[in-house]
């Protein structure tokens, strides 16, 4: 048998810990003297204990240790919860590894302020371009905001061209403008070149983009959650040349390998003179 402080340090937790299991019923002592209520553990406790611990690492709420621990939770049923909040934890780190790459696009533009490559900007005449395309709505203009829309919304689109039997005859042209409930949505619209008939079903529109008389444009390299750096190199220029915006950019799907890292993306920025 084991004091509670002996206890604690072969099971690498603090005696508050063990005290508080105790009260709520989760771990209670092997023996507890009557006279002087000093609590005692048996090493075969510690089984029960690393369950505990890992349980709540997980996530899981006390009660659910509980049933968990004392068998009132089914082997299918747990290996259900856990599968859950593996889901749970994979979504969880996905989404900080994403905000840390927006953070680090930020942080470029922060140290990049005072010397924006300028010489990269290219002012050109749009041609009209046919484009079948899928439309949902974000929350905002954000790379945080467009990636979890954009993304499904392609995937969706090939496979319904693929249905229909039309092929892509060039890149992808995700552009966008306000959505109509205003608040700062923005109506994403995910399309691809195509050579096709006019259409405008309820599954799948094809339509003509309309030419654009001026825009300045430039490349990014790389994954659009860290668009930001090029972006705002491209607005500096627009500023600093006479120009202003006259809409959203175009995003032009120059190359689109496996490996984000290496997406080669050209935004097209409709300009009039200042």
């Amino acid at each position: 048998m084991f004091t509670i402080g002996d206890f604690a340090r072969h099971g690498r937790v603090s005696v508050r810990m063990l005290r508080h299991y105790d009260a709520t019923g989760l771990l209670l002592p092997a023996h507890v003297d009557p006279a002087t209520g000093y609590r005692s553990y048996s090493a075969a406790q510690l089984s029960r204990l690393n369950r505990i611990i890992a349980l709540k690492e997980l996530g899981f709420t006390l009660q659910q240790v509980r049933d968990i621990v004392d068998d009132k939770v089914g082997t299918e049923e747990l290996r259900g919860m856990l599968r859950l909040r593996r889901a749970e934890l994979e979504a969880t780190v996905a989404a900080t590894a994403a905000r840390l790459v927006q953070v680090e696009a930020r942080l470029r533009s922060i140290e990049s302020e005072g010397h924006m490559p300028t010489n990269d900007v290219v002012i050109k005449t749009l041609p009209a371009v046919r484009v079948a395309e899928l439309t949902a709505t974000a929350a905002g203009f954000g790379p945080q905001d467009i990636g979890p829309v954009i993304t499904p919304l392609y995937d969706e689109l090939f496979r319904r061209l693929d249905t229909a039997g039309i092929a892509p005859t060039g890149p992808g042209v995700a552009y966008y403008e306000d959505a109509p409930e205003g608040g700062g949505a923005v109506t994403v619209h995910a399309a691809v070149q195509v050579a096709a008939p006019l259409r405008d079903g309820a599954d799948l529109r094809i339509l003509d983009l309309p030419p654009v008389d001026r825009a300045a444009t430039i490349v990014h390299r790389g994954p659009m959650d860290a668009v930001v750096p090029t972006a705002q190199a491209l607005a500096h220029w627009i500023d600093g040349n006479g120009y202003r915006s006259a809409g959203y950019p175009r995003e032009i799907n120059l190359e689109c390998p496996e490996n984000r890292d290496e997406w080669v993306t050209e935004l097209q920025a409709p300009v009039v003179r200042a």
